[in-house]
């Protein structure tokens, strides 16, 4: 058994295919009590990916009252209940660092991946 086949048994879930600029929204799983759990939003733009295999990770900001906010999801968690693809962005960097210095509307404003008619 070779690292890459074991990895796959890992990466069984289910997740759709996220890119850097994308902006999603990422529905964890937070206990509430001994049987009981609720599902938690967090909506931002995909700043960076890191890692491989099973072992990818994802940085999701969002804005919230003026401040930033910054996460790092491991994609495979199980923590993670679903991601939900809200809008695919266009960008042309791999890491989108820039954007913790943007404030406001500028710092989640990404071009659309689909072409504006001329």
């Amino acid at each position: 058994m070779d690292i890459k086949s074991i990895e796959a048994g890992f990466a069984k879930k289910e997740m759709p295919e996220i890119n850097v600029g994308d902006t999603v929204k990422v529905m964890t799983r937070i206990k509430e009590g001994p049987d009981k759990f609720r599902l938690h939003p967090f909506e931002g733009v995909i700043i960076a990916k890191t890692g491989s295999g099973s072992k990818v990770n994802f940085t999701v900001k969002k804005v919230s009252f003026g401040e930033g906010i910054e996460r790092v999801f491991p994609l495979y968690s199980p923590v993670i209940e679903r991601i939900e693809l809200i809008r695919s962005g266009k960008v042309r960097r791999a890491k989108l660092y820039y954007l913790r210095g943007k404030i406001g509307k500028h710092a989640t404003k990404i071009e659309s991946k689909t072409e504006k008619p001329s």
